[in-house]
């Protein structure tokens, strides 16, 4: 995907949108070169790059970082950054701060999650120009008021307040709307719901497209395995295996040999 235009056009269609997270210049090489839609810029960056329990230690700072390291890596893909923590809850100029700070290093798009109490935010970002993708469910941001990361929207009143959350981020001009964590049947509700486009992460197939953790796709994560990750690679021991491998050529004086050494 070039621009946000596409997330509508994909909808109208039928065609599931791929995203996948992405936090540095590295791996962002590797995703400019696949087939996938879209990059989000996670405020997971701080569990993922930075090892913090939870996303709360992401600041706009730290995002704009890792916003610029990815766009430097993926050029020419369709970059989301992440409004971190409270930074769009101390009104609407600190809003519109941050969403710059993140538009300056990259992002062609910035995501923020729930909706109680920043209308007035997301109003002010869409009327600015710039588009907004939502998020509802498990707001990982608000892992204290609920009580750690579980699925949202179990029961009949919790799945109506979501479903009536959906709308009011439409009507607000939100361009998309990830669900994460949410009964499969609610997403699918949603989904059809909404003319704008869902996207999933542990919320079922009826979701119009579905976003992963890069690091977790790859197997990166160690025995990190929730319900909803499938994994592509079982990257950790592969990267280990290459490690140890390494260390027996350097222990066994193979390594460097004769074409890794410079002559005189």
């Amino acid at each position: 995907m070039k621009s946000v235009l596409e997330f509508a056009a994909a909808k109208a269609s039928g065609r599931r949108i791929s995203m996948v997270t992405c936090y540095d210049t590295c791996l962002a090489r590797i995703m400019e070169a696949s087939a996938v839609d879209s990059l989000l810029v996670g405020d997971s960056a701080a569990m993922v790059m930075h090892g913090h329990p939870d996303t709360l230690a992401a600041t706009v700072e730290l995002m704009a970082m890792h916003t610029a390291a990815v766009r430097r890596g993926a050029p020419t893909r369709f970059l989301i950054g992440d409004l971190p923590f409270l930074s769009f809850r101390k009104g609407v100029p600190a809003a519109l701060d941050a969403v710059a700070a993140l538009m300056r290093a990259g992002a062609q798009a910035v995501k923020l999650e729930g909706v109680d109490g920043h209308e007035d935010a997301i109003a002010a970002m869409v009327g600015s120009g710039v588009p907004v993708m939502g998020h509802l469910g498990l707001t990982p941001q608000s892992v204290h008021a609920l009580a750690g990361f579980r699925v949202q929207g179990k029961s009949d009143e919790d799945a109506a307040r979501l479903l009536s959350q959906a709308r009011r981020l439409q009507q607000l001009g939100c361009f998309a709307l990830v669900l994460e964590c949410v009964p499969a049947r609610l997403a699918s509700q949603v989904t059809a719901e909404l003319r704008i486009p869902t996207i999933g992460i542990g919320a079922g197939a009826g979701c119009d497209g579905q976003v992963l953790v890069l690091q977790d796709l790859l197997g990166l994560s160690g025995g990190f395995r929730p319900k909803f990750l499938r994994t592509y690679l079982d990257g950790f021991e592969q990267l280990r295996g290459a490690v140890d491998r390494f260390d027996r050529d350097v222990k066994a004086g193979t390594f460097p040999g004769e074409e890794e050494s410079y002559g005189s």
